[in-house]
């Protein structure tokens, strides 16, 4: 079990971020009793209330939303129409008249002081970065988020960091809640649902594509990863739930912008929230219309979402990345796990490699080397020197997207993508 549980926190980062997990479990029979043995149709570019079937506009959501004071937007943190949706849906209610909050999952609760200096337009776009440590914190593209930040800006509208510090949510895994440290267990609340058979049913299933490593985990390893992601889902219900409450508006609505995994079906945020707060908890979580073999999906299960957007599907993120997944060691980043057919895997990385220098410039953390990352788009290329064992070796990324795949017919093998430089 030791090289997998050097991995676990990396699954489980994937479980939030990665759209490509998400796309096989659209039809699980959990969550809300009345929706979860129905499908509601997946019509693209337009919202469906899954309680009803009912198809709505961006501007008649304001109105399904009037009771609602915590809205929890689902999305897939690389694909740019989740946040497209995002911000249409902030700029919908805000027209509407509600006052609105905007919680983020990137940030935990202790760096709140940055979001307040950005939306009280005290920093340039590029110190916020520098001082929020943003490809740090995150390390994801910023003008994934960009123009959602900007309008909250112009607007006024607060920005909440609702996360809990990521050594937290470790430490639960590693030790569990009994042998947290007093100040280990200041970050989060005191209760914590841990023992839902629905949230137990979505992460397996979650993972029963991820790159076969479920198989060899037993059932203490699982418990370990749940217990963690349900922490991470109760400190970010806490913390938005506390964020609305401060504002003594009832008409406010706090809308939290986090991974998909967190929303899905209800047994996230939802449920953790749902222990301390009575006021009506919404989800909306957009969908693309094809699945990851490009095949049409033309329903999910009701229970899914309360709401859900049919959006194109994203064959590959609007920024380049080398499909690696990466720990701090020896001075530079080392590589845990290798995306199959990713740009990096097509450059020869390697497990075990550690990332020494890529055009030059030292990697001596994840913020440099995601800010690097930042400046390349599809097309560029990128070198890097790596150390495997005791030698460096030279390997050249070249940032160049797959061609999508095209549905085989039946009994027709699939024909492989052409990966040549």
């Amino acid at each position: 079990m030791r090289s997998l549980s050097r991995l676990i926190p990396v699954i489980l980062l994937a479980l939030v971020a990665s759209d490509a997990a998400a796309q096989r479990i659209y039809h699980l029979s959990i969550g809300d009793p009345a929706r979860k043995t129905k499908d509601a149709p997946v019509v693209l570019d337009a919202i469906v209330d899954t309680a009803s079937g009912e198809t709505i506009t961006f501007e008649a959501l304001p109105a399904r939303l009037a009771e609602t004071k915590v809205l929890l937007m689902g999305e897939s943190h690389t694909a740019m129409d989740f946040h497209r949706a995002q911000l249409r849906v902030i700029r919908a209610l805000h027209e509407s008249g509600r006052r609105v909050l905007i919680g983020l999952e990137m940030y935990p609760y202790t760096e709140q002081r940055y979001l307040d200096q950005w939306v009280g337009n005290l920093l340039t776009e590029d110190g916020f970065l520098k001082l929020s440590k943003w490809y740090d914190t995150w390390g994801y593209h910023w003008h994934y988020y960009r123009d959602i930040f900007l309008y909250a800006r112009e607007k006024g509208l607060p920005m909440h960091a609702v996360n809990t510090p990521r050594e937290v949510v470790a430490a639960v895994r590693k030790k569990g809640f009994a042998n947290l440290t007093p100040e280990e267990s200041a970050h989060i609340p005191t209760e914590v649902d841990i023992d839902s058979a629905d949230h137990l049913a979505f992460f397996k299933a979650s993972f029963a594509e991820a790159d076969g490593l479920h198989g060899g985990m037993n059932e203490d390893a699982w418990k370990g990863m749940l217990s963690a992601q349900a922490t991470w889902d109760a400190t970010m219900g806490y913390n938005a739930v506390e964020a609305w409450k401060r504002v003594a508006d009832p008409k406010a609505i706090m809308v939290v912008l986090v991974g998909s995994g967190h929303v899905a079906y209800g047994v996230g945020i939802s449920r953790q929230a749902a222990r301390w707060f009575d006021g009506r908890i919404s989800t909306f979580i957009p969908v693309p219309i094809r699945d990851v073999d490009n095949k049409p999906l033309p329903t999910v299960r009701a229970s899914y979402a309360d709401f859900i957007l049919g959006i194109p599907a994203e064959v590959d993120s609007q920024y380049p990345s080398l499909g690696l997944s990466t720990r701090a060691a020896d001075g530079g980043r080392q590589v845990l796990q290798i995306e199959k057919d990713s740009v990096g895997a097509r450059a020869g990385f390697a497990m075990g490699d550690v990332l020494v220098s890529m055009d030059g410039v030292a990697l001596p953390d994840r913020e440099a080397f995601n800010r690097l990352m930042a400046g390349k788009t599809w097309g560029d290329s990128a070198t890097f020197v790596v150390k495997r064992g005791n030698e460096e070796k030279t390997l050249v990324a070249y940032f160049r997207r797959t061609p999508p795949k095209e549905p085989a017919a039946a009994g027709q093998t699939e024909k492989p993508a052409d990966s040549s430089r």
